[in-house]
């Protein structure tokens, strides 16, 4: 995992704890000690999901999440003292998706911080018009594929190939899979058609296609596009 993740809380000793177990699980961590260096920090990263203290000096948790609200969806966990429920209803008013109370345990924190980027990042997978992979970028609208920034002029059946994998990066096809779904027919074990098209899509996104980088072969099951 590489997700980014704001921890917004004034307190050392707890913005210190969540951010050593979400570290445990590989999770890029960016602290602030309250909500003016927290909007920093968002304006200045690709954050996927905060956890925002409620109150903190200069800039409150409710301010915070008026502001990232105005910019982005990603999800926002509040972090309430043990008891406050106005606060509690007024951060979900604002647009807080979940709360966790003090004392917390970490274990849950992260169990619902898991949980929320899970279907965060599956729904805006599923929606958005580009598919990204290091410096490929394939355009659903224009059919278009990029490579740092360049057009890569690929044929119907490679768009299709690389669309397949970009849209399902870490997932292992079969052969009979790829030619099912590129070529829409049944698969009668005729491998060479889709080596041929593999190695042409190799030779057209990858810097060295003998050493793939992105496209890797799966020995004795198929293939699958590496995640950058």
């Amino acid at each position: 995992m590489y997700e980014k993740v704001l921890v917004v809380e004034d307190e050392s000793d707890i913005r210190e704890l969540l951010e050593l177990h979400l570290l445990k699980q590989e999770y890029k961590v960016f602290t602030a000690k309250d909500g003016e260096e927290a909007l920093e920090i968002f304006n200045r990263e690709k954050i996927d999901i905060a956890l925002l203290d409620v109150m903190m000096p200069k800039v409150n948790g409710f301010k915070v999440i008026k502001s990232i609200r105005e910019e982005s969806d990603i999800p926002i966990i509040f972090i309430t003292a043990r008891g406050e429920d106005e606060d509690k209803i007024l951060g979900l008013g604002l647009g807080a998706d979940d709360y966790v109370s003090k004392p917390f345990s970490p274990s849950e924190v992260i169990a619902r911080v898991q949980a929320h980027l899970r279907r965060y990042l599956a729904y805006s997978h599923k929606n958005r018009e580009e598919l990204i992979c290091g410096d490929l970028i394939l355009d659903k609208k224009s059919c278009e594929v990029k490579k740092d920034g360049e057009i890569i002029q690929l044929n119907a059946k490679e768009y299709k190939l690389l669309y397949l994998f970009m849209n399902n990066i870490g997932r292992v096809f079969t052969k009979k899979q790829l030619y099912e779904n590129v070529w829409e027919e049944d698969y009668y074990g005729d491998s060479n058609t889709i080596m041929v098209h593999i190695s042409h899509l190799r030779d057209k996104i990858e810097v060295n296609p003998k050493s793939p980088s992105y496209l890797k072969t799966i020995r004795g099951i198929g293939y699958k596009m590496e995640k950058k």
